[in-house]
């Protein structure tokens, strides 16, 4: 089985940084990519940025330039850099794990974390 467990949110003022990481515990053999997306009251759950096991990254148009996600693949870890934040980016930041197969011939699943509060004063 695959845990994943965010932890760095907080409250922070307009303009300020956050570092949001998500360890991933269990075996994982392979994976598609590795995401972050948010959950702002009374909107949908949105992406807000993927990294593949290559190393290519997306993110939403809304974050573009703000924030940057990584992965330590040693310590099976991916880091969401929040600058610049607005009061628009507040929300529950949940971890994903997509397409995570435990073995070469387990099934593949998709993994969530429980989620790190954002919130972002003005």
């Amino acid at each position: 089985q695959v845990r994943l467990v965010e932890s760095g949110g907080g409250l922070v003022q307009a303009g300020g940084s956050l570092r949001l990481s998500c360890a991933a515990s269990g075996s994982i053999y392979s994976f598609n990519a590795m995401a972050w997306y948010r959950q702002a009251p009374g909107k949908q759950r949105e992406l807000v940025a993927a990294i593949t096991s290559g190393g290519r990254t997306t993110y939403a148009d809304s974050v573009q330039g703000r924030f940057t996600v990584s992965r330590d693949s040693a310590k099976s870890t991916v880091h969401l850099q929040m600058n610049s934040l607005k009061p628009e980016d507040t929300g529950v930041y949940y971890c994903n794990a997509d397409q995570v197969q435990i073995h070469p011939w387990a099934p593949v699943n998709d993994y969530w974390g429980q989620g790190t509060q954002v919130t972002v004063s003005s």
